[in-house]
């Protein structure tokens, strides 16, 4: 069960001495950290999706590589993250009236969301340092420092992709109810389409479409960002398009977002 922070504003606040912006983002910073940590729980089921998917697709590492296995896993992660997490948080604390309470402190609207999506980024960084650790311990999945730094670096502008993502579907949706329904569903259609799509599973059809989807742009430059010597031309083109996708849905998670569901 989640358990929701009260942010506590400096005791220096008044009308004539507000404190500073980098005080306030350090406060909600801490409160947002505190909330992560009590709903641990829920954090670490987010984690263990992707690590179980790791160590039961051991088989495959020989027939598709390394990298690649562990760039679906880590792409499922970053989906649980954006689409299960964040959302999920943001719809729940947006209907109990969080949002409308921090408006009328003197923090600024954007230390607001910088908080939650910093909170959110170490959460991408944690979940690709342990599917690292599991991928080199179960599955014998060993990367140059190249790789393993240029993977985390892919896999957080992978996680902008779902993140914002979820921000659209929060901005779209107020009933946190359904909020968690719509996540589902979007969540198991990248898992299906997305894997089994990459796969060939699907057909030729779906696997040659699924390339310039979210999933498969995500998953392409994460793979090549693994093994950094397969960078091509054509992953920098998976990588704008990446880019693309995570300014649209900023840019429509933004303008849609309520603050409050009233």
């Amino acid at each position: 069960m989640s358990t929701t922070t009260t942010t506590t504003l400096p005791a220096s606040t008044t009308a004539n001495n507000l404190p500073t912006a980098k005080t306030m983002l350090a406060s909600l910073l801490r409160a947002d950290l505190t909330t992560q940590w009590r709903n641990r729980r829920a954090s670490l089921l987010v984690i263990l999706v992707p690590t179980i998917i790791l160590i039961s697709w051991k088989g495959l590492v020989e027939r598709i590589g390394g990298p690649s296995v562990l760039s679906n896993c880590i792409t499922v992660g970053l989906m649980a993250i954006g689409l299960m997490g964040y959302s999920n948080t943001t719809a729940r604390d947006r209907d109990k009236g969080i949002f409308q309470r921090l408006r009328v402190t003197p923090a600024p609207t954007w230390t607001i969301m910088i908080s939650r999506l910093t909170v959110q980024l170490l959460m991408i960084i944690i979940m690709t340092l342990v599917l690292f650790l599991v991928g080199y311990q179960a599955d014998h999945i060993s990367l140059n420092p190249a790789g393993y730094a240029l993977g985390l670096l892919v896999a957080i502008a992978g996680g902008a992709v779902y993140l914002s993502l979820g921000q659209v579907i929060v901005g779209l949706i107020k009933n946190p109810e359904t909020v968690n329904v719509v996540v589902r569903l979007v969540y198991f259609l990248f898992i299906m389409t997305g894997m089994f799509g990459e796969l060939g599973m699907l057909g030729d059809f779906v696997q040659k479409a699924i390339k310039w989807s979210p999933y498969g742009c995500v998953n392409r430059i994460v793979s090549a960002g693994l093994a950094p010597s397969t960078w091509t031309a054509d992953t920098s083109k998976y990588l704008l398009v990446t880019i693309g996708y995570s300014l649209l849905f900023i840019f429509l998670g933004i303008r849609w977002f309520k603050w409050s569901t009233k």
